[in-house]
């Protein structure tokens, strides 16, 4: 089927930055969380600003909200994040009445190993009184159920990381709930399970956080512009890594595996 239509379509939320979100942020993060002010908005918090929230009427068998409200009605049930790009013009701060407009910017069918999948691409503007602060894009994959489930993790290796996260059900509660995502592989096993995974999925957007707030603490400073894409799943009940090496980022899962890689373009460059 063809989606050309839906691109263009919008949607504007509004939110207020205010210090229960940046706690709840903040709780969520842990140590792994670069600070540039008391009342500045850490990298990464923008994914609980202004999101999504369907009703119950309004979701799907996965728990997120049903197809052909916002995203078109792709046939292909199982959703998964790709990646995308954040872009940063200034800090956000506390207290700040937050716009985000939210608008389809791309929507392709592909064919790859394991078959046809679409890939929809989200691009948001989020700002407020002082005009935009941030604007990312996020690329979303919808495929078929696999045809056999997803290996479960190899033995453990040691992991050479700045940065050692436990990849707990209580963190995956967090990120779910400080982002309103109701996206079940992410609190619920037997769910997860019955998508093809052995355990909980850790969240694109959480793995981008991880990686956007190293690059910040070692830059000094977050990066005018922060690419990644996901490689491979990231599942609870082990430890994996966040990894930094002259601008670029992994986040390594503990048999050794990249799940997901980032490349930063800092204000110098360009």
């Amino acid at each position: 089927m063809n989606f050309r239509n839906w691109i263009g379509r919008s949607v504007t939320r509004g939110d207020m930055l205010t210090r229960r979100l940046y706690d709840e942020f903040r709780a969520t993060m842990g140590p792994c969380l670069f600070e540039a002010g008391e009342d500045i908005a850490p990298p990464g918090l923008h994914f609980g600003l202004a999101p999504v929230t369907p009703g119950a009427g309004e979701t799907g068998p996965d728990g997120a909200e049903l197809k052909g409200l916002f995203l078109p009605p792709i046939a292909q049930t199982r959703r998964m994040w790709a990646g995308g790009s954040i872009e940063s013009f200034r800090p956000l701060r506390h207290g700040a009445a937050v716009v985000r407009t939210s608008a389809i910017t791309g929507i392709q069918q592909k064919h790859g190993k394991s078959g046809a999948f679409c890939l929809v691409s989200v691009t948001h503007d989020i700002g407020d009184g002082g005009g935009p602060a941030i604007r990312e894009r996020q690329d979303l994959v919808f495929r078929d159920p696999p045809r056999h489930a997803a290996p479960a993790p190899g033995p453990a290796e040691p992991l050479a990381a700045d940065w050692q996260v436990d990849a707990t059900p209580l963190l995956l509660f967090r990120f779910s709930a400080f982002t309103f995502n109701g996206h079940r592989i992410h609190y619920d096993r037997r769910h997860a399970e019955a998508e093809g995974y052995p355990n909980l999925v850790v969240h694109g957007p959480l793995q981008a956080s991880l990686m956007l707030n190293l690059a910040a603490g070692r830059l000094g400073h977050v990066p005018r512009r922060f690419d990644y894409r996901c490689l491979a799943p990231l599942f609870a009940g082990a430890r994996f890594g966040v990894a930094w090496d002259a601008g670029r980022l992994r986040v390594i899962r503990s048999d050794g595996v990249t799940t997901a890689e980032g490349q930063v373009h800092v204000r110098e460059t360009g």
